[in-house]
């Protein structure tokens, strides 16, 4: 996972940085559409987003059970929703 996140970061420095212009721009925009749509690139991304989701529901567990008495009533809902249904969508809808 490190790696992949080392060449994604690599790949956008070099787009942000380089001076080819934009028909090399185009090619590295080509070359990572390509790379993203490969089954196994988008497995590990459903991976990572789904042990995302249970790392954010398990922290809003930790969070509720061991603050939950001095937070907010409203607070503790929400968190209590991330915990139940594992999807922190639920926090930034009332922050935005």
């Amino acid at each position: 996972m490190r790696k992949l996140i080392f060449v994604a970061g690599a790949a956008v420095g070099y787009v942000l940085g380089a001076r080819a212009g934009r028909e090399r721009y185009d090619q590295i925009a080509d070359a990572t559409r390509r790379f993203l749509d490969k089954p196994a690139v988008r497995n590990s991304m459903d991976t990572a987003n789904q042990t995302g989701r249970q790392a954010a529901a398990a922290a809003a567990g930790a969070v509720v059970d061991r603050a939950g008495d001095r937070l907010p009533d409203p607070v503790v809902e929400k968190l209590r929703e991330v915990r139940r249904t594992g999807r922190a969508e639920a926090l930034e809808e009332d922050v935005a």
